[in-house]
Formats: structure tokens, sequence, C-alpha cells
């Protein structure tokens, strides 16, 4: 993706232009790789199935891709989805002084990947709805498909650009509270980095287990920084670690741990992953440094899957 004009974090409050160019760089690529079938226009098509009427075949869409595809009723079409955001203090690790396109932390890169899927939704004429939290519910609003309800959830993606940290939460409880209002079968993202105490893990997943209830399609977007909090690349200087959201401190050699801090690590995004697929959650995990096309191809492939 290409974004030169975007230098500070200024310019990045400019959400809704800062959207547009994710997604249309998301689409530009899509054309050139193995997912071109999932397009941006799928939305108003579906496959044409053997012995049903020919009427709505697009047969201007056959000359270009010699298949066959049915114009689908806008109703057929549409969908609601619902952003949920994890606003906690260790969202916003790592502390930047000047946040850019090019040097992002958790909390902004789940806000720019949630505006470039509002930007895709509103292509898809698909409602959509948004949830922020920390340790408490700070915003909601439900699945709308109006451009005035667009832009209110673009600023309040803007506001968490700059807004400041929380101390720990209970993620757990927020989810039991966004499932209660949810009732009509939606597709849900869900942006976190999944740091919760061992005690309340367990609590976690009733929770996202909780907004699988009336079909709902939950789509866990485990953010993460990879080379800091995956792959532990600090150098071998004595160093102050501290927790963001307890304000436990540690004095110690990166090397002297990485080994086994990597494996450890490993291991806890794996042992993700296998509860999700019990629960028949879709996990992805989304490194911040790998940009946004991860996000926008898992919305494409669940809106098929759920339609």
């Amino acid at each position: 993706m290409s974004v030169e004009s975007v230098k500070n974090i200024s310019e990045l409050k400019n959400m809704e232009l800062l959207a547009r160019q994710v997604v249309e760089g998301f689409i530009t690529g899509m054309h050139k790789s193995p997912f071109h079938g999932f397009s941006v226009e799928f939305a108003e098509h579906r496959l044409y199935n053997k012995g049903e009427s020919t009427r709505h075949i697009d047969w201007k869409l056959f000359a270009k891709t010699d298949k066959l595809f049915v114009k689908r009723y806008e109703e057929e079409t549409n969908l609601r989805c619902h952003i949920i955001i994890d606003n906690s203090a260790s969202m916003h690790y790592p502390v930047l002084k000047k946040p850019s396109i090019d040097n992002l932390n958790k909390i902004t890169f789940s806000s720019i990947a949630s505006a470039a899927l509002m930007d895709i939704l509103k292509r898809q004429r698909d409602a959509v709805g948004l949830s922020v939290y920390s340790n408490e519910f700070e915003f909601y609003a439900p699945e709308k498909g109006s451009d005035r309800h667009r832009r209110m959830l673009l600023s309040q993606l803007e506001q968490l650009l700059v807004s400041t940290p929380t101390k720990s939460t209970d993620t757990y409880k927020i989810l039991h509270q966004i499932a209660e209002k949810i009732h009509r079968r939606s597709l849900l993202f869900l942006f976190t980095d999944m740091f919760q105490s061992d005690k309340n893990q367990e609590e976690l997943f009733k929770a996202l287990q909780h907004l699988t209830y009336n079909k709902h399609e939950v789509i866990l977007f485990h953010t993460y920084d990879g080379k800091l909090e995956l792959e532990f690349e600090f150098d071998n200087s004595p160093k102050k670690f501290v927790d963001l959201e307890t304000g436990e401190e540690i004095n110690l050699y990166a090397d002297s741990v990485k080994e086994i801090y990597k494996k450890e690590t490993e291991e806890k995004f794996n042992n993700l992953k296998m509860k999700c697929m019990q629960y028949n959650i879709s996990y992805v995990p989304v490194d911040i440094h790998k940009g946004f096309h991860q996000v926008l191809i898992s919305y494409l492939v669940s809106r098929k899957k759920i339609i």
C-alpha cells in the first residue's frame, strides 16, 4: 500500500481518506493475486446454479469472465456487521511519540483497519456498527448503512488515535453486554491483543461463545506487534519492562529470556487458535507490521460464507 502523503498523527486523523487509500490499494492488489475471485464486485453477483432460470444472468460479466453469474437482488446482498475494538492500555503498545502509517501501534492499526473495513462495507452496501471498550463500555452504535452514521463512526475511530490508555480490562464482561445487544444475524469483528489473566481466559472464551449465539459469524483479529511481542527483538542492553495494564516492572537483559519467551508465546498463539476452532470462531493473527490486507481478505471470505 502506498500512502506516502500520510506522515504524522494529524494526517492519520483524516480517517476517511486513509481508509479509501487502503481499500483501493487492496483492490488493485486483489486483481493481481490468487484472491481475485473475491473482488468487491462479487456482492452483486452469485454463481449460476444449473437448472435455475437464466433470466437474471449477467451476460456482460460472462463475456469478461467466461463464467455464468446471476445478479443478486439488493436484499440478498445486505449484511449486518459489527466492529469491536479493545482500547485497553496494552493496545497502546508500543508507545509512540509520532505515529505514522509506517509506525503504528496496536490501537492505531486497529482503528485504520476498522475504517478500511467500513469503506469496503459501504461499497458492499452492508450496515455497520461499532463498539469500543477498555475498563468500561466507551462507545456503542448499532448497525446502520447511512453515510451520516458511517461518518460518526469514523469520527470515533479518529478519537482513538489520541485517546488516553486506561489500565487493565475484563474483556469478557463487555463482550457479554455486546452479545445481548445484537439480535439479528451479523458478522462480528473483534480487534484485541488477547492480554487477559489466566483466570479470565476461560471467561473470555465463554463470552466469545455468547457472541456466536443467534448464528453470528465471529472473526477474532488477534492484534500484536510481531517484532517486539512475538520475536522479542530488543538489543541486549539492560532494560526495564513495564506491564502497561498492571504497572508491574522487571529489569533484565533481553537475550537471557528470548528463547523461552518465544517458545511460550508461540505456544500461547497455538492454544488460542485451537480454542477458537473449538468454539467455532475464525482466528486471524494480525501482525501490525504486515499491512491491512489480511483483515480485508478475512472479511471477504467470511462474507461469502455467511450470505
